[in-house]
């Protein structure tokens, strides 16, 4: 009798599994091989073919990771979600224990071929493989993307910025007669929703607005959606590191032109301020943005103000050297008029009268010599007020030469103060303008 006990147990216990209620995940066994039997991926999931698949679209900007100046893209970080309906996946919840909704593998079903018009590269990141689908057939498909974009940059207000940036998303195959695309939220809360960004960077996000259109070729008409990312730098790091040193730099230079002209200390002082003025914009080459499109307004501001530094020590440097050329020309002509010349005065006295002054008379030879002294000390006045004379007239150039570059000095100054003021009125106003947004 023994051996008949194991048979009883295997009898009872199939009984038993044959009254169980079926397991819940049998039913959703079934209705998986039910919608996709005998479905095609390959076919557009629509009973009439004249009727268009309309593609509901989504954006969550999460965050922007690179703004690459130079190379005119934007790198961020998108959710993106796709609702479209599906005719062949739809079933009676009711004959599958009110299932309502499933997932299924997406490389099973059809998926539209939307793209990115303005991406560069699409990074990898971890792939949803499934998408949820409901008993009515809608399709939800969620995921999140990398998109390194191609985006028109602008510096010009460094670092006061704003970049607005575009995701256009279109069919790349698909006429709007075949798909059409459509909003899945209000564009009011697209444009204002940053819950979903991380706002720990160097950008802000000001708003994604969007914009429906259609697009013309020769292939036929294609429907597409924008979505216009707005962002704004924040520049308050830049005003500490990079605008407030620049304005003290030319603050201190501006003060060199209270110097006397003259003084070649002026020199080595704007020497100096060159040198330190230079040094800073090396070493904050690294903070400005390079590109080949625009320039920024204080990259602008930096050259002028070298270009100012650089006439005014030129022309401190050609005061001086004029004043050092006269003074040794001044050392250089000595006073002819205090030694007498009386070799050159017998060379030049007559022969004849040399001859004659034998046989005159003692009294003649007195008049004769009294004559020739009269006549040095006229000639050596004569050499004094020449002398003298240009003297005056090398005193009257210099003061010709001081009073021209004084009033090249008076126009740099005024230049540099207008400079100056115009550059700090448009920071400010770029400032404000920022801030309004």
């Amino acid at each position: 009798m023994a051996p008949l006990w194991p048979f009883v147990l295997v009898a009872a216990s199939g009984i038993l599994a044959t009254d169980a209620p079926p397991p819940r995940n049998s039913t959703l066994y079934h209705l998986t091989k039910h919608l996709l039997q005998k479905y095609h991926k390959d076919v557009r999931p629509v009973h009439d073919w004249t009727e268009a698949t309309t593609v509901y679209l989504d954006v969550f900007v999460r965050a922007v990771l690179d703004v690459d100046i130079q190379n005119q893209k934007l790198k961020t970080n998108v959710w993106y979600r796709e609702v479209w309906d599906d005719e062949f996946l739809s079933w009676n919840s009711s004959m599958f224990d009110d299932i309502k909704e499933i997932s299924l593998p997406l490389s099973a079903i059809w998926a539209p071929d939307i793209i990115i018009n303005e991406f560069m590269d699409i990074e990898r990141l971890p792939q949803l493989p499934y998408v949820y689908v409901n008993s009515s057939g809608t399709i939800k498909n969620s995921k999140s993307i990398q998109v390194v974009s191609a985006c028109s940059l602008e510096t010009y207000a460094f670092p006061f910025d704003i970049q607005n940036c575009s995701l256009t998303f279109k069919s790349i195959l698909h006429t709007v007669e075949d798909i059409d695309l459509a909003f899945l939220r209000s564009r009011e809360d697209i444009k204002h929703d940053k819950n979903a960004f991380l706002n720990d960077s160097e950008w802000e996000l000001l708003s994604v607005s969007s914009t429906y259109n259609t697009l013309q070729s020769s292939a036929g008409e294609f429907a597409q959606i924008q979505f216009h990312v707005v962002i704004r730098r924040r520049p308050l790091v830049y005003v500490v590191s990079l605008l407030i040193p620049s304005i003290f730099l030319m603050l201190v230079d501006l003060g060199s032109f209270y110097m006397p002209p003259t003084c070649r200390a002026r020199i080595v002082f704007k020497t100096s301020v060159l040198v330190g003025y230079t040094v800073f914009r090396v070493n904050m080459s690294g903070e400005m943005p390079q590109s080949t499109v625009s320039t920024p307004l204080i990259g602008v501001f930096f050259t002028v103000c070298m270009a100012f530094l650089v006439l005014s020590l030129s022309k401190s440097i050609l005061l001086v050297r004029l004043l050092h050329h006269e003074q040794r020309s001044r050392r250089e002509r000595p006073l002819w008029c205090l030694r007498g010349d009386t070799d050159a005065d017998e060379l030049t006295r007559d022969p004849r009268a040399q001859l004659d002054g034998v046989t005159e008379s003692p009294v003649c030879q007195e008049h004769q010599a009294q004559s020739e002294t009269l006549n040095e000390v006229l000639s050596q006045l004569q050499s004094i007020s020449n002398y003298f004379q240009t003297q005056e007239q090398a005193d009257q150039q210099e003061v010709r030469w001081l009073a021209l570059l004084e009033r090249v000095d008076r126009l740099l100054f005024q230049g540099y103060l207008v400079t100056l003021g115009l550059y700090t009125v448009t920071l400010c106003t770029l400032w404000a303008l920022w801030g309004c947004l």
